[in-house]
């Protein structure tokens, strides 16, 4: 059974999905753009049923309890923060942390700061950050992939995004993520404040936050028809890890792989912590 959590912090209240007995391992999962905890819903259930303390909050800005109005409080740091103050909140002093899209990269910076607390890190779809930001500054396919990056800091794409019912954000997930799941997705976003809080993580500034290697057990996952993330970049994220790693590249998904391939993902996930 999946329950529904609200997860007290120094900064405000997180949203929380949740799954599991109290006493096992536990799991931390983050979403990325433009979802929310829901997307992991398959991995929550699965991991509970298992043994494993699944936890998947609602990020900063997506939680309504922790949507600050400022861009500067979308930073690396507090977001990083974010994830060390659930832990703790859930008495976590050590466990292993999962992410997609914007949630991986929180996740791979967690993982170079802080690998005392983590057991292993699973990263989907996101490759390391050092080496997605060589591969725009060399790869000329991964630099025209990431022009929206820097096209969505823009004032008008909260409205852009979410007119004409959010017929643009829906665009995003490519018809591969339930009808079902997009209407969630739009309608919490469509609330006051949140698609602005969504869209200052890319806003925010990220000077300053150079991603060392990676010393705890890394799985990556990588989809070949992911349209924001090219080989060049996944390839290279071996570079950056020195601890145990594993790179698991599926053939013929899109970027959303907790949605379009939430089986495999589940099952690759079970693996990967079943031999840490």
């Amino acid at each position: 059974m999946v329950e529904h959590l609200s997860i007290p912090t120094p900064a405000g209240t997180f949203d929380a999905i949740g799954a599991g007995p109290e006493d096992g391992r536990p799991v931390l999962l983050l979403h990325g753009f433009p979802q929310g905890a829901s997307c992991w819903d398959h991995q929550v259930e699965v991991l509970g049923a298992q043994g494993y303390r699944a936890v998947a909050p609602d990020q900063r800005g997506y939680s309504p309890g922790v949507r600050p109005t400022t861009v500067a409080q979308y930073g690396t740091g507090e977001l990083v923060g974010d994830v060390l103050a659930v832990a703790d909140e859930l008495a976590w002093p050590v466990f292993d942390l999962v992410g997609h899209d914007w949630g991986a990269a929180v996740a791979w910076h967690t993982a170079a700061d802080h690998p005392d607390r983590l057991r292993s890190l699973t990263a989907v779809s996101t490759p390391h950050p050092a080496a997605l930001a060589n591969a725009i500054r060399t790869d000329e396919d991964q630099h025209a992939r990431s022009a929206y990056m820097t096209e969505w800091r823009n004032s008008n794409t909260e409205k852009r995004m979410l007119d004409n019912d959010g017929e643009a954000l829906r665009r995003l997930f490519e018809w591969k993520v339930s009808p079902s799941k997009v209407d969630e997705y739009v309608r919490r976003l469509s609330e006051p404040d949140a698609m602005t809080a969504a869209l200052n993580w890319y806003r925010a500034s990220r000077a300053g936050s150079r991603v060392e290697k990676v010393t705890v057990p890394t799985m990556y996952i990588w989809s070949t028809e992911d349209p924001a993330f090219g080989s060049a970049a996944a390839f290279d994220t071996e570079n950056w890890v020195s601890g145990p790693y594993h790179f698991q590249m599926v053939e013929d998904v899109s970027h959303w792989i907790p949605d379009e391939a939430s089986e495999l993902l589940s099952s690759l996930l079970i693996a990967h912590l079943s031999v840490r």
